[in-house]
């Protein structure tokens, strides 16, 4: 008996030691996914490579290399020469497409700073995962950085996903995995150059089975029609988690305009959603018209805020507004589908509620399994243009 249980003991300490061992083993070839701060001192064998017009293949040793030849700064740089800041920037010239990177390897993109000089409706940014010959990403690069009033308008946005930096100093923080390859385009819709700095940083590493892809559409309507329902997205198909909304939300009548309830359709629901809110304002975690009031010219005006997770913020006391929450600590998380709408509401006579026609323009962010289903057509350069 006692020779049994010294054996027993001896096999659990020798499982326990294996298991010990493989956590050690983990630890010390980390993928590098994760980077939160209760991880920052483990080791891994990931890569990281960062993309921008100073190395635009992300190569290892091959930044800063451009000569005075080839350099878009190379007048500044004239009496430096190479290494001295010589192709800080890409001038993307009206209708071109250019394409910002092209990895070719399993990683993930950890963050994305950029900084834009042209009109942010008309400068398309696009993200293609693996081999896929549609986006995953079609968002025009002022509204995917939560900053779609144009140039001149930028907020100041101080969120874990997204951060908008004086002036326009645009930073994303959505972590993007991709298995084969990633490219990412900018296209210039406009009549005029698109002066374009940016990076892209990201880390070569292996990517597991249960990693979704990152997906972020856009939808504009002005004005919504009478009584119509305004649809953030639809048409989702696949499993995962719906992960933020940023909606500019453009009043084209006097008065509050943010009565108006958020609906979730998931897996199957039809007429009925699984999750509806109670207020755009609610929705977005602000309340009573965000302090809406007079000021001494008697114009409406709020109080702008900016946190972790959500924010507001209005356009140079004029009625347009730019409203982001961002579902990091509650996915909304779905099986077969998804659809998500909102509903435009005032309010008029006798309390009621006053349907409204105003200028909406959305941007979905979610994760999900591929294949995607086509993103529905951009609105044409006139209806994506800001009047």
């Amino acid at each position: 008996m006692t020779k049994l249980v010294k054996t027993c003991f001896g096999l659990t300490l020798f499982v326990t030691l294996l298991i010990l061992l493989n956590g050690c083993a983990q630890n010390n070839n980390l993928t590098g996914l994760s980077t939160s701060m209760d991880k920052l001192y483990l080791l891994s064998s990931a890569k990281s490579r960062s993309i921008s017009p100073e190395n635009f293949t992300g190569a290892k040793g091959k930044g800063g290399m451009a000569t005075l030849a080839e350099g878009s700064a190379a007048h500044a740089a004239r009496e430096l020469g190479q290494g001295w800041k010589v192709n800080p920037y890409v001038k993307i010239k009206p209708g071109e497409t250019f394409t910002m990177a092209q990895i070719d390897c399993s990683g993930i993109i950890n963050h994305i700073w950029l900084t834009p000089a042209g009109n942010y409706r008309l400068g398309i940014i696009r993200f293609y995962w693996d081999d896929e010959t549609q986006p995953s990403v079609e968002v025009p690069v002022g509204d995917f950085f939560a900053a779609g009033w144009g140039r001149g308008n930028e907020p100041k946005i101080n969120s874990l996903a997204v951060c908008v930096n004086p002036r326009s100093g645009f930073n994303c923080y959505w972590q993007m995995p991709f298995r084969k390859k990633c490219k990412i385009t900018m296209e210039n819709l406009s009549d005029k150059v698109f002066t374009l700095y940016y990076q892209v940083d990201y880390t070569e590493t292996t990517v597991p089975d249960d990693a979704a892809y990152f997906h972020a559409q856009f939808r504009r309507v002005n004005p919504l029609p009478d009584k119509d329902v305004y649809t953030i997205v639809d048409g989702i198909r696949g499993r995962g988690q719906y992960v933020g909304t940023y909606l500019a939300h453009g009043a084209n009548s006097p008065g509050w305009w943010g009565e108006g309830e958020i609906k979730f359709y998931m897996d199957g629901d039809d007429k009925f959603p699984t999750i509806c809110g109670t207020g755009e304002e609610d929705y977005f975690c602000g309340s009573y018209g965000y302090e809406m009031r007079k000021d001494p010219d008697g114009i409406d005006t709020y109080t702008s805020f900016s946190s972790l997770y959500t924010g507001f913020y209005q356009v140079k006391n004029l009625p347009r507004i730019g409203q982001y929450r961002w579902h990091i600590t509650d996915p909304i998380r779905f099986e077969k589908d998804l659809k998500v709408t909102i509903q435009s509401l005032g309010w008029q006579s006798g309390g009621r509620y006053l349907p409204l026609q105003d200028d909406l323009a959305s941007v979905a962010y979610w994760y999900q399994t591929e294949p995607h289903q086509q993103f529905p057509k951009l609105p044409d350069k006139e209806s994506l243009d800001i009047k």
